[in-house]
Parts: C-alpha cells; sequence; structure tokens
C-alpha cells in the first residue's frame, strides 16, 4: 500500500555526484545508512546519462525496501521503471503526470506557499514536498521559507503526507519531526559529506528518535 510507504529520510541526488562510479558508491553507502527513498535529480544531464544513472540506481535498489523516484522527467521514470516521480510547480500538471505513469505510481508535489499546499490536497499525489523549511545551501532561496511555525500550520490542515525540504540537518531534523513532517528530504546533509554513510546513520537515527517521542506524548501535547 502507498500509504505505508515510509519517507523518513529522503535523499535526493545533487549533481556534484556526476560519474556513474561515484553515484554507485553513494547509493552503496545510503542503502546501508537507512535511507528511505532515493530521488534521482538531474538538471544539466543529457537524456542518455539521466536514464543511465536512474538504471544504475534502480538496480542498486533490487531487494532493499527504498523507493526510487525521479524528478520531473516521466519519461525517464518509465524508462528505468522507477517507483515514480516528483513534480514542481512548472512541471508537467499532475493529472497529465498520473495518466502517463499509472495508478499505482508515486506523485511528490512541491508546495512553496499555503494556497498551494491546500490546492494540493484536492490532488491525486501521493505527498507533499513543503519547500523551503530553512534556507538552503544548495538551492537559491527564491521563496519564502516555511520555517517550522509554518509547517505546523500546514501539518494542522493538511491530510497528506509531508516531507520537509530545505537546509535540514541531524541537528534541526528533530524539531522538524516534532513540527509535523513525516520525512525529511535532504541534499547536502549528505552528498556533501565526507562520510555520506556515517551521515545518513545519524540523520535516520535523529529523525527515529524524534518520531518515538513523538508517538509518546499524550494526544494533543505538542512539544
Amino acid at each position: 500500500m502507498k500509504s505505508e510507504i515510509d519517507y523518513s529520510l529522503y535523499l535526493i541526488t545533487h549533481e556534484t555526484v556526476s560519474s556513474l562510479e561515484q553515484l554507485e558508491r553513494l547509493i552503496q553507502d545510503v542503502i546501508e545508512g537507512g535511507v528511505n527513498v532515493i530521488q534521482l535529480r538531474e538538471k544539466e544531464a543529457t537524456t542518455r546519462s539521466f536514464l543511465e544513472k536512474a538504471k544504475k540506481i534502480k538496480s542498486l535498489l533490487e531487494n532493499t525496501n527504498i523507493k526510487f523516484l525521479v524528478n520531473d522527467r516521466i519519461d525517464i521514470a518509465l524508462a528505468s521503471n522507477a517507483d515514480g516521480v516528483h513534480i514542481g510547480q512548472n512541471d508537467m500538471p499532475h493529472e497529465d503526470t498520473r495518466k502517463l505513469i499509472g495508478p499505482n505510481a508515486i506523485i511528490g508535489y512541491t508546495v512553496n506557499t499555503l494556497a498551494q499546499a491546500l490546492e494540493a490536497e484536492k490532488l491525486d499525489i501521493d505527498y507533499l514536498g513543503v519547500a523551503q523549511i530553512f534556507p538552503s545551501f544548495t538551492k537559491p532561496l527564491r521563496n519564502p521559507t516555511w520555517q517550522l511555525e509554518g509547517l505546523t500550520k500546514l501539518r494542522s490542515l493538511s491530510k497528506k503526507k509531508l516531507i520537509a525540504v530545505g537546509g535540514i540537518n541531524q541537528f534541526n531534523a528533530p524539531d522538524v519531526i516534532k513540527a509535523g513532517a513525516d520525512g525529511v528530504a535532504v541534499v547536502a546533509a549528505i552528498c556533501h559529506q565526507q562520510n555520506p554513510k556515517l551521515a545518513a546513520l545519524d540523520l535516520s537515527s535523529a529523525i527515529q528518535k524524534a518520531k518515538k517521542l513523538k508517538q509518546s506524548m499524550p494526544h494533543g501535547i505538542r512539544l
């Protein structure tokens, strides 16, 4: 069931991991590091290179429970047999995406404002990428940040899975979970670290501890 997918630690790859060999090492590290979802994001790659990387990731994730998504490109997702796609406000409309990729595929959708998020409640998508929570080094800030307060407000209004994006690391991830996120998506906190496996393990541990603490609190009490 798609509703049971664990989005706790969601890795978005970065173009600095440029070669197929580098990408393979990263994926092998984060498989052992406890990542739950991997999104391949390639803004500059050729279609052939993008597809080659997507197929490599898909093959590496065989016999794991890790979900594999492709950013923007429905054609790459279909050709690589990915589990789904992540689309943004300016990408292919969700209804056309769903027609192409099928009813069982995962569709994630970026929301930059509360108005966008509330509009997305009516859409046939599986989770909201709530961006940006904090300023991010890896993606220039083009929209107001949500901050924790905005995330908390959205949690009170949304029934969708919420994946928080932007400036998240092992130190602030627990606060993001407490504020209402079902998972956190990171780039630099793993891709730009000397030891991606250890970075993923630390992040995963911090997230799971925060989730357990949140579940142990009496209903209605906010940390």
